[in-house]
This record gives C-alpha cells, sequence and structure tokens, in this order.
C-alpha cells in the first residue's frame, strides 16, 4: 500500500525516524538520539497529505527522552508557514507521546519548540551589525566550521561594566535565542531610556548561539562531538567543546561584571533563574546581587517568578563545570542561569501558543531592568 501521508526532516533542526505512516490515523515515529550522544528529546518534522483528516502521531520512544517528565502537561507546537506556532493537542500516556490534530491545509511542521533557524541566526547577526553601537567579532569555529560569532555593543570608549549574554549552549532551547533577539531589539531601540543608559556605561558581549553544530543536527543537548557544552566550563578542549574554549578566551581579555546564560528547562512550567549559591566564593555582595535582580524582575515581568526553581546548592558543593557556577567563581560577579519553559507558563498561562518565541522575546527586553539597576547598585561599586 502507498501512503498518502509523507513525512520529512531533511532540514535544518529537523529530526524524526518514520517506522510506520500508511494511515493518518496511525502514524509512528521515533526521536533519533543527539549526535554521537545517549540524549533524545527534541522532534521537528513536516507532514504532508493529512488536510482535513484527523492524525494521531504516536511517537514510541517518548519514556527514552531525556526528560520523560517533560511529556507531562505538554503541548507540542505547530505551523503551516514556520513564522505562527501554536500548540496542538498532545498526551503523555503508556510511555508514548501522542499528538491529535486535524492539519487545515495539504503541509503541516511540527516541533517540539518554535525553531530558531541557522538562517535567521545569521540575519540576526547582520541585522545587528548594521547598528554603529555593535561590533562583531569572530572567536572560532565549531567543530564542524561554523562561526562562532560574538556581538559588542556599546556606546562608551572609556570604563565600563562588561555584561556577557550567551544562550543555545543546549541547541534544542530555541527560546533562549529568541529571548536574545528581544532583548536586542529592546537594547538598539534609540529612544529607550533604559537601553540608551545601559549601552552609555556598559559593554555588552553577545553570543547568541553558543551550539550552531548541534542545532542545525536537530540536537537537544549536545554539539556534533556528542558533547553537552554546559559541562566543559571546567576544562573545555579545542577538539571536544571549541565552542566553550573561545568564549573562555575572550572573557579573559575582557573581564565579567554580569553574566547571563539563557536556557530552556523541560519540565517546570514556568521562568526562573539559578545562581551561584555553592560555590566556594559565594558571599553577602553576590547574595544582595543576586535578590536584587530577582526582585526588580518581578517586579516589571509577570511572567517571572522565584518560587519554583533548582533546589540550591550547599556550600562549596556547585558544579563547576557548569558555566554559570565556573564564571561567578572566576570573576566574582553576579551570574545567573536563566530558565524559561517548554511548556507554558502555569502563572501566566496562553492556551493557543502556550510559552511562545513572542513570550521569549518579551521577556528577553525586559531583562534589562534588573541588569540596569544591578549595574547602578552600591554592589557594583565594590
Amino acid at each position: 500500500m502507498t501512503s498518502r501521508i509523507k513525512i520529512s526532516s531533511a532540514f535544518d533542526g529537523g529530526n524524526i525516524s518514520v517506522i510506520n505512516a500508511l494511515e493518518p490515523d496511525n502514524i509512528r515515529v521515533k526521536i533519533p538520539h543527539d549526535t554521537n550522544s545517549k540524549f533524545l528529546q527534541w522532534f521537528y518534522f513536516r507532514l504532508q497529505g493529512g488536510m482535513g483528516e484527523e492524525c494521531v502521531i504516536y511517537f514510541d520512544n517518548a519514556s527514552e527522552a531525556a526528560y520523560p517528565d517533560g511529556w507531562v502537561d505538554y503541548q507540542a507546537v505547530a505551523s503551516y508557514d514556520r513564522e505562527e506556532w501554536f500548540r496542538v493537542p498532545t498526551d503523555y500516556q503508556d510511555g508514548k507521546l501522542v499528538i491529535r490534530h486535524q492539519p487545515e491545509q495539504d503541509s503541516i511542521y511540527y516541533a517540539y519548540f518554535a525553531p530558531y533557524s541557522y538562517e535567521r541566526h545569521l540575519d540576526m547577526i547582520a541585522w545587528a551589525a548594521s547598528h554603529q553601537d555593535c561590533i562583531t567579532h569572530h572567536l572560532g569555529e565549531t567543530a564542524e566550521g561554523r562561526d562562532i560569532t560574538m556581538l559588542e555593543i556599546s556606546q562608551t570608549q572609556g570604563l565600563a561594566k562588561n555584561v556577557w549574554i550567551i544562550a543555545r549552549q543546549h541547541p534544542g532551547e530555541t527560546m533562549a535565542e529568541w529571548f536574545v533577539e528581544g532583548l536586542l531589539e529592546r537594547l538598539f531601540d534609540e529612544s529607550h531610556p533604559i537601553a540608551r543608559s545601559l549601552l552609555q556605561s556598559c559593554r555588552f558581549y553577545v553570543v547568541p548561539h553558543m551550539n550552531p553544530d548541534g542545532a542545525v543536527h536537530g540536537n537537544l543537548r549536545v554539539n556534533s562531538k556528542g558533547v553537552n557544552l554546559n559541562r566543559e566550563w571546567k576544562n573545555p578542549t579545542q577538539e571536544f567543546s571549541p565552542e566553550v574554549l573561545a568564549v573562555q578566551t575572550k572573557m579573559a581579555e575582557t573581564g565579567v561584571d554580569l553574566f547571563l546564560d539563557i536556557h530552556g528547562d523541560e519540565t517546570l512550567p514556568v521562568n526562573f533563574v539559578d545562581g551561584c549559591k555553592g560555590i566556594p566564593s559565594f558571599d553577602a555582595r553576590m547574595q544582595g546581587m543576586e535578590t536584587l535582580f530577582e526582585d526588580v524582575f518581578k517586579v516589571v515581568s509577570p511572567d517571572f517568578q522565584t518560587d519554583i526553581g533548582y533546589a540550591a546548592d550547599q556550600f562549596g558543593e556547585a558544579n563547576l563545570t557548569v558555566a554559570t557556577k565556573w564564571v561567578g567563581e572566576t570573576y566574582r560577579c553576579l551570574s545567573f542561569t536563566l530558565e524559561m519553559p517548554f511548556k507554558d507558563n502555569q502563572n501566566l498561562p496562553d492556551d493557543i501558543v502556550g510559552w511562545s518565541p513572542e513570550r521569549a522575546k518579551i521577556l528577553g527586553a525586559d531583562v534589562l531592568y534588573p541588569i540596569y539597576q544591578v549595574i547602578h547598585s552600591a554592589y557594583m561599586k565594590v
């Protein structure tokens, strides 16, 4: 029997393996492992031939995912044009993730979260570079030869605080680069007083995409070598983690006064930060900066909260292979991992889009407020 259903993923970020697609109500697929890795969770594929049919897609190996608890209360995203993404009915039952959806067009895309393509990444770099306050720096290449690009953004030629922001160490956490896009749009807004003030007192060093190899391959967690970059910061190597080594080399030149590492969390349905409690040098000054940042962020954004997050490390027990902990310990600065949900923000839900690129961009713009307060606080005068 020849199926009228066609499923494909041979494109940037695509990831799926078809088991059986003979009938629209019994499509069976598997999520392939990340490159050279045991991780699996990210999926992104195109379905053709299902218009007007009740398509039922079973992910047979969902229980083998890196974060199977992430499927609970999760809704997959879909798009006809890869611009507007919406949530579709999704269940997790008997170890299988199941999407049930009736496409209104012959061609539709399904994904774990709204993708951020490598082409869009390059477009963003070009757009940012068109602003007079922005300089692009080539930090090096990935294992497969893709550029590691950093944006330096400032209006000052003198002494300034050095604000570092990196995103997508884990390539499938695409909300991180949407966040950076929103931050950059606000930072380049010449009419915005927070942006103007920050650019006159700070130098922003922004790496929008730490792991382009992994993203192109459709990986959730690792680069093309199968390495989780966010466990490489204590001892990166040119062979296995050139992305981290390139950033650390530049950090040593500039210094770091404030650091944000932008991520997505598969399980927790909220936005939150994880700081440096537990690193050997954590003290009252660092605690004060963390509290100020969190308090201001909660005031300016109802999408941010502090009640739910990761358990704090005990003193001296932090994992210094993680970027936030390593940077905080090395530079004695405010250093946060910022996490956004793959699901929805349970404190401010949106049934149609869930947590979305648009909402991630707004959060990225709003993060300039707590950055401003910390930069201009007494803690930075120490």
